[in-house]
């Protein structure tokens, strides 16, 4: 499915935000930047403490809540968003589902939570929208895979794309699919700064100085990620295009798939994504214990 990103149905709106840490400031900057929250109509609970309470208002002019209100504000919010650290998910929903009512929508980007765990956590069939963002969120060029709980209408559906994309892509993908989702683009930056600095690295031992190859190669990385932007074209196509027979690049292309290297990146993908899997099985079982 393709954005739908200007539906204008968070407007009006009220968001809590249980965290405040970088994902939630990620979301917190694109939805006050693009104009689609007002930020007093943004609440956020973290028990960080004040400094980072005071950080988020100073910065984006959005509400804090004092622990003694948080059960009034999660109740009184239209969209709850779970920005917790995994190990806390539970604590935290548990702490303030008496807040929780089927009118609302939960959405959650922790990792390895489930739509089901979400739910029985919850003690309520609440609307979940259950997203997997990256770190490039944090500069608005984020990829977000968005999933749904089946009661989810439209209205809940429409304001967690509208929020994600805020600060990204958005694709919407079955729940089961999100494992794949974080082994291409959750974990995806982490392979992209691996090639670079092996890119960099080769510069220094051909002899450029650390500078001057960390430039080119952050510049020739950056230009062609905007020829498969702007161009359109299969990944494929435009290597090709570059690789003339017998020249420098087949040579580099040669090499790189006698070392498999194309093999190791493609189950790097699918380990992540099984790694996905194992983590939300460890969690979900954490759960069920008593």
């Amino acid at each position: 499915m393709t954005d739908r990103t200007n539906e204008n149905l968070l407007a009006g709106r009220t968001l809590v935000f249980i965290g405040g840490g970088a994902m939630a400031e990620a979301l917190i900057r694109g939805l006050t930047a693009k104009r689609v929250v007002r930020p007093e109509n943004i609440r956020v609970i973290d028990k960080a403490g004040a400094a980072r309470l005071d950080y988020l208002k100073d910065r984006y002019g959005i509400r804090p809540v004092p622990e003694d209100r948080a059960q009034e504000a999660v109740s009184g919010a239209d969209l709850v968003v779970l920005a917790v650290k995994p190990k806390d998910a539970a604590e935290a929903m548990r702490q303030y589902r008496d807040g929780l009512s089927d009118r609302q929508t939960i959405v959650s980007f922790v990792a390895g939570l489930s739509i089901s765990s979400i739910r029985c956590l919850a003690g309520r069939d609440v609307p979940v929208a259950r997203a997997m963002p990256n770190t490039s969120s944090s500069i608005g060029f984020g990829a977000t895979g968005l999933s749904y709980s089946a009661d989810a209408d439209d209205a809940s559906r429409g304001m967690a794309r509208e929020l994600f994309g805020a600060i990204g892509t958005v694709r919407e993908v079955d729940e089961p699919l999100l494992d794949i989702v974080t082994g291409v683009s959750g974990s995806g930056p982490a392979y992209f700064y691996y090639f670079v600095e092996a890119m960099i690295a080769g510069g220094v031992a051909g002899g450029l100085d650390e500078d001057t190859s960390r430039e080119l190669a952050y510049q020739t990385i950056l230009g062609a990620a905007e020829m498969l932007r702007q161009t359109g074209e299969a990944p494929e196509t435009l290597r090709r295009n570059v690789t003339s027979p017998s020249g420098t690049t087949e040579a580099a292309i040669r090499l790189m798939e006698e070392a498999g290297v194309a093999d190791a990146i493609r189950r790097a993908v699918l380990r992540a994504a099984e790694r996905a899997a194992e983590m939300g099985a460890e969690i979900d079982r954490a759960i069920d214990q008593p």
